[in-house]
């Protein structure tokens, strides 16, 4: 901690005790000498708002809320604390939305709950008033320590809430609310299998806990296991037959899971009964959208907006059809939405990448790539991604997956040949190539598969922080009939996406990494490298916003190092493992191809089939960001899009520079 840091905590320290005492007109000195040089500093912020509620400057209050609103869009105590000034005030249907919007934001604020049970005691709603009652029964019944956690979780402060529970746990290793956290924490720092296994155990422990369900469904579907969520949604489902939310969830896996009729037809049930329910209209749009029905998924994101227009997540779903256009009616209502305080951070990001592709579509590149910028600086603060930690992995494939670790190993591993890889950067033709192959009467087009992610994950072990390079180094190591089964175990645990075909595409971008561990438990797989010009490909990546697994997605010097990077090992791989991978580059395919489609059949083995050329009428569910681009005849129009915004794009180039050619 730096001296100004430690300073600025001891006179917050010194503040709390001054509040404490009654001395608020001392606190409010103290805070504006802080505030003037940290003006940005969420404490001060929020204690001042306090302050001036206590000493009855409502103006001065809402002021510092505005302020402190902007700076942690989800703090939830920032609208626990304007919530308390409406109660002042006497305005009580406004501090009921002001509570409500802090138990959304951190469900263990004691405080909230107390006065939302008042609040609509008050206001005539029983039945509200009971279940706030009883959810502020559930915290206070809870271990302080777990209460603690709770709050940290909701605040963003992880590690420390990490901490706390594992001590916990050591001390209670069976208790199902400790089991709950320490995997909520495990899934929001990407440790998925460890969440999965608390969740199962914990279900097993209390199998009537609906809650422990819902968090499993989630972390099932991250890890892409569609078919157990699917079968956790049902049993959730059979809880509570009539409850939309549980109706809706069971909706969202059927979705995920291919079923995409009997998803929507639960969605169109649950929106009979609560027609105005946002998740669900921007879910039926997502299901919409995969199954190729444009039009109608338009209208259920509009609806949401219309609904809700700081609903984030739905203006950006529009502009990732990437065909839609926003009328200036909305952009106007998407800067407005902008611009108020309560918007949260997520919805923040999404209206900034929607603003992004509304301005680049009228032609206003200034404005457009001020909004990528906002959305993807905003997205950076969520990472841990570096640069160097990356360079770092990178560098440990090359030094231990060598030609001679691949003449050693030789003749190991599960020979099904029927997995077709497709690895590269996102943004790079990839969807493209994988339309074109499943467009082949011997092909299924998968997904992006986690599968050899997780294997990858798993072989680093537990000590990924003191010997990060256990894996690769561990792939000398291994035995032949270890290799065999990891290539067998990676056939059979993808055996849910195939359709029955005798190949399968897996077009899991991040593979590129993996490709040693890949050649050597199935030596038989086919390999694909899709590669697109550096400036188009990172500058696409750039103003994509990517849900998950992409960090390195949302700087331009991030961008720019970790092409460098992915072209030096893909030349490492072709120097190691000779003939190994076809490249194809995306420009290729624009400017030939059927001659690309017939080069790329010939490596998979395949025999020429028209369909493939067609690829655009083949009618099957996408789910990237490419999903409507790969349903119409091929074009040249976005190989030199990036070209406008060249002006801004200064840092990437100098990331770019003494790359390797392409």
């Amino acid at each position: 901690m730096t001296t100004e840091a430690t300073s600025n905590a001891d006179s917050l320290k010194a503040v709390k005790s001054m509040m404490q005492a009654g001395r608020f007109d001392e606190a409010a000195g103290r805070l504006d000498d802080l505030l003037t040089g940290e003006p940005e500093n969420q404490d001060a912020l929020y204690m001042a708002a306090a302050t001036a509620r206590y000493r009855e400057r409502h103006a001065e209050a809402f002021s510092f809320l505005d302020r402190l609103k902007r700076v942690a869009p989800d703090f939830g105590r920032a609208f626990q604390e304007e919530g308390h000034l409406l109660r002042q005030l006497d305005k009580p249907a406004e501090a009921r939305t002001a509570f409500q919007r802090a138990v959304r934001y951190n469900p263990a604020l004691i405080a909230s709950w107390t006065a939302l049970t008042e609040l609509n005691q008050a206001l005539g709603d029983t039945a509200s008033a009971q279940e706030c009652a009883a959810q502020r029964q559930r915290l206070q019944q809870l271990p302080r320590e777990l209460l603690a956690v709770t709050n940290f979780i909701h605040e963003g402060r992880v590690l420390h809430a990490e901490r706390i529970v594992r001590a916990f746990m050591q001390q209670n290793p069976r208790h199902i609310e400790g089991m709950r956290l320490l995997a909520d924490i495990g899934t929001r720092l990407g440790v998925h299998e460890d969440a999965d296994f608390l969740l199962e155990t914990a279900i097993e422990l209390q199998p009537d806990n609906p809650q422990l369900k819902i968090d499993h469904i989630q972390v099932l579907r991250k890890r892409q296991k569609y078919e157990a969520a699917l079968a956790q949604a049902e049993k959730l489902l059979a809880h509570d037959p009539e409850s939309p939310v549980f109706r809706s969830i069971y909706a969202i896996e059927c979705m995920q899971a291919g079923e995409y009729d009997k998803a929507l037809s639960v969605f169109d049930e649950v929106l009979a009964s609560l027609p105005d329910d946002l998740s669900t209209l921007t879910s039926r749009g997502h299901a919409l959208k995969t199954a190729g029905r444009t039009d109608d998924a338009i209208a259920s994101y509009q609806k949401a907006v219309s609904i809700d227009p700081q609903h984030g997540d739905a203006w950006y779903a529009l502009a990732n059809l990437k065909t839609f256009r926003f009328k200036d009616q909305d952009i106007e209502t998407m800067l407005a939405a902008k611009q108020d305080p309560n918007l949260s951070f997520m919805g923040r990001v999404h209206i900034a990448f929607a603003l992004g592709k509304a301005f680049e579509d009228k032609g206003d590149i200034d404005a457009a790539f001020s909004n990528y910028s906002e959305g993807n600086a905003l997205k950076k603060i969520q990472t841990r991604y570096t640069t160097e930690q990356m360079q770092e992995e990178f560098a440990a494939q090359k030094r231990h997956c060598t030609a001679d670790l691949f003449e050693m190993k030789a003749g190991t591993g599960h020979e099904d040949p029927a997995p077709i890889f497709i690895v590269g950067l996102p943004r790079a033709g990839s969807t493209l190539i994988e339309q074109i192959l499943a467009s082949h009467s011997q092909v299924d087009g998968t997904l992006e598969l986690p599968n050899i992610l997780s294997l990858a994950h798993g072989l680093r072990g537990r000590k990924q922080v003191t010997d990060r390079e256990r894996y690769p180094r561990i792939l000398h190591d291994l035995p032949e009939e270890e290799l065999e089964a990891l290539g067998r175990d990676y056939i059979e645990n993808t055996a849910i996406h195939r359709q029955g075909a005798p190949f399968f595409t897996d077009k899991m971008p991040n593979n590129f990494r993996h490709i040693g561990l890949i050649h050597m438990i199935l030596p038989n797989a086919k390999i694909i490298d899709a590669r697109r010009e550096p400036m188009a490909c990172c500058f696409s990546g750039f103003k994509q916003l990517f849900a998950e697994g992409q960090e390195f997605s949302y700087s331009l010097e991030d961008i720019g190092h970790y092409y460098r990077g992915y072209v030096d090992l893909m030349d490492h791989w072709d120097n190691v493992l000779p003939g190994r991978v076809l490249r194809v580059q995306h420009e290729d395919v624009v400017e030939d191809l059927e001659g690309q489609v017939r080069r790329i059949l010939e490596y998979c083995n395949l025999p020429f089939e028209q369909a493939c050329v067609d690829f655009h009428k083949t009618h099957r569910a996408v789910r990237t960001a490419s999903s409507e681009q790969v349903r119409q005849p091929i074009s040249r129009a976005g190989l030199d899009q990036w070209q406008k915004f060249e002006s801004h794009l200064g840092p990437l180039k100098a990331a770019l520079e003494n790359r390797n050619n392409t």
